[in-house]
């Protein structure tokens, strides 16, 4: 049973590490528990830096009525509507300046992008209406006030005062895996954000500038095709007389991860492979012990036959034996398998994902391998 214990235990403990791998993947890219798809305008494949380019022309402000058609979408649970700066300047507290991200944002932002209050007060119904106000994150209260509370204070932007009323964290987040320089780049970006009404963001920028889309989807699986939709609702509705080279697009950011699990996975279907070469020498050792058990009962089987066994019987006496010794075994390294993933996801930092479709794979692997490599001994003994 060894080969057949080592061969099952290898594959369940790879296709468990290769599920929790697909899901920190999909969480390192996507996140956890907000589901929010960004759609922002793009000119030819990159998003359009207003910050650089200026204000397009022919491109139209989201208006509450599109804002509402956004909301129609199927699978769309929340929308918002922002803008943007990815690199601030112009702000300082004191001596100490910021250049994380800026956003300006409706009353829906927090809700969508899944943010709660950690302390201070969020924004009021009356400070949506081009009142200085802002608020931070964590990264941005840490710049800016260097372990202050920054409740009550006044923070400058463009020349303009604004008032910070309180400070606010991710509901849910997820540990950034830095593994490449990409990864390395994308962790050094998390400089912060400041959100100020985006009623008041003309006060420091442009009037009318292109302003994003966060959609929250009802699942991370659907987040693409919402992005789809949304980008093409609001390409026909807000590039009347654009440029042609400009079109909204959401962040297909469910499809990266799905090239890097397409990726892991290619790699990881080579070690299946090779884990089941132990199966085969399991089952080859498992006809050789039948061979030799009929071998060593000859008497047995010719007592049987003497008191008028079919042929049948005797056969198929065998081939239970067989595919009991097998069964044994792919039990055996089932649970071997379960316990060397769990071990393995707390060595590599990964959550071991228990597949029961490999398991009951395994299983009537085992019993296929006990009816394959029995049969043979189980024949030449019921001739």
């Amino acid at each position: 049973m060894l080969g057949i214990i080592i061969g099952i235990a290898s594959i369940i403990t790879i296709v468990s590490t290769i599920k929790g791998t697909n899901e920190q993947i999909k969480e390192s890219l996507v996140g956890a528990g907000n589901n929010a798809v960004v759609v922002q305008l793009y000119q030819d494949n990159y998003p359009y830096e207003v910050q650089y380019n200026g204000v397009p022309a022919g491109v139209y402000p989201i208006t509450e009525e599109t804002r509402q058609e956004l909301c129609k979408i199927d699978h769309v649970k929340g929308v918002s509507l922002f803008c943007s700066r990815n690199y601030a300047d112009g702000v300082y507290y004191g001596n100490n300046s910021f250049s994380g991200n800026l956003y300006g944002i409706d009353e829906y932002y927090f809700d969508v992008n899944g943010y709660s209050l950690d302390h201070g007060r969020s924004f009021l119904k009356e400070d949506y209406a081009t009142k200085k106000v802002c608020m931070l994150d964590a990264a941005a209260a840490s710049a800016l006030f260097s372990g202050e509370d920054p409740v009550g204070k006044t923070v400058e932007m463009q020349g303009d005062s604004f008032t910070v009323v309180g400070v606010v964290k991710r509901a849910r987040s997820t540990t950034m895996q830095i593994k490449t320089p990409s990864d390395y780049y994308q962790y050094m970006n998390e400089t912060g954000t400041i959100f100020l009404p985006l009623k008041t963001w003309p006060m420091l920028y442009s009037f009318d500038e292109p302003q994003c889309a966060a959609l929250r989807a009802d699942n991370t699986d659907n987040m693409t095709s919402v992005g789809q939709k949304a980008g093409e609702l609001l390409s026909s509705s807000q590039l009347i007389g654009a440029d042609k080279t400009l079109s909204y697009r959401g962040q297909d950011l469910m499809e990266q991860a799905k090239n890097l699990q397409e990726l892991s996975n290619s790699s990881n279907r080579q070690l299946i492979w090779i884990a089941s070469i132990s199966l085969l020498v399991g089952g080859i050792g498992v006809m050789n012990i039948m061979m030799v058990s009929v071998t060593e009962r000859t008497r047995e089987v010719g007592t049987r036959k003497a008191l008028g066994a079919p042929a049948s019987a005797i056969r198929m006496q065998f081939i239970t034996e067989s595919v009991i010794l097998c069964l044994i075994g792919g039990f055996i390294g089932i649970v071997l398998g379960l316990a060397l993933g769990t071990v393995l996801s707390n060595v590599v930092g990964y959550a071991a994902k228990p597949s029961i479709a490999a398991i009951l794979i395994a299983v009537g692997f085992s019993m296929a391998i006990g009816v394959f490599f029995g049969y043979y001994p189980a024949n030449k003994a019921s001739g």
